[in-house]
């Protein structure tokens, strides 16, 4: 079995964010990047089939040679082999068309992709990617079992859960639930080392069709000052509530 999981290489919410020509460009000055957490559990569900299954786990992204570290650290936590494919993507669709070529050349049974990343949340790239391939498409999976060529799968769906079943080859969107944050592997010492010997080999972009562009990131705007009532002084809080706040 052969499973692919695609990686994207996002700022830690804990950096602190800023913009750059006229509010057009992200900087990337000072900010800590990791794995998506999103494709971190869908690497940590991969890694399960590795050991149980004995499946082959490639990690890809789509990007320049500042994301080398984090491949390196998913081959820390066990994937065989990484992939970087050469290119500062402009948009999803990109995205998604380079990971297509990829998948078009190697055959994976099974192509793992965050639901989502936390930087644009966009949410696009893994069913784009099952168009392009013209694979099943399970998206907010939080659970995957596997036999033979037969998958199985549950996904959160509004007010519930669905569970489905299909053929192999499928593409997953995956999420917390898929394994939960206590079963993330934190790589260790052997780990690292041996990560250092695996390969990560940077393939040539094919620079397929961009459809969107960004015009402008704006912050959002400043929480309003804090007026503190006392305790006792109900009607204020009333006069302010309904006033002011207008919410009753």
């Amino acid at each position: 079995m052969k499973i692919l999981v695609c990686i994207s290489h996002v700022p830690d919410t804990t950096s602190k964010i800023n913009f750059t020509d006229e509010d057009s460009s992200f900087d990337t000055n000072g900010v800590q990047f990791i794995i998506n957490p999103n494709d971190e559990f869908g690497l940590t569900r991969a890694i399960w089939m590795q050991q149980q299954q004995g499946a082959e786990v490639t990690v890809v992204t789509v990007g320049d040679n500042s994301c080398e570290s984090t491949l390196r650290k998913c081959l820390a936590i066990g994937a065989n082999k990484a992939l970087r494919i050469d290119l500062k993507p402009s948009d999803g669709f990109e995205v998604a068309q380079e990971l297509a070529n990829i998948c078009k050349k190697e055959n994976y049974d099974i192509i793992i992709a965050g639901r989502e990343s936390i930087d644009y949340n966009g949410a696009m790239v893994p069913g784009m990617l099952a168009a392009l391939l013209d694979y099943n498409f399970i998206t907010n999976c939080i659970e995957l079992t596997v036999d033979g060529d037969d998958a199985k799968a549950s996904r959160e769906i509004d007010g519930g859960i669905e569970t489905v079943s299909c053929k192999l080859p499928i593409v997953i969107g995956a999420q917390k639930g898929l394994v939960e944050e206590k079963d993330l592997i934190i790589p260790n010492m052997r780990g690292i080392m041996q990560a250092r010997q695996k390969p990560l080999e940077v393939v040539q972009a094919i620079k397929g069709t961009i459809r969107s562009s960004i015009i402008k990131f704006e912050k959002p705007s400043p929480k309003g000052a804090v007026k503190l009532v006392s305790a006792d002084d109900i009607d204020q809080l009333i006069d302010l509530l309904h006033n002011e706040a207008k919410v009753i």
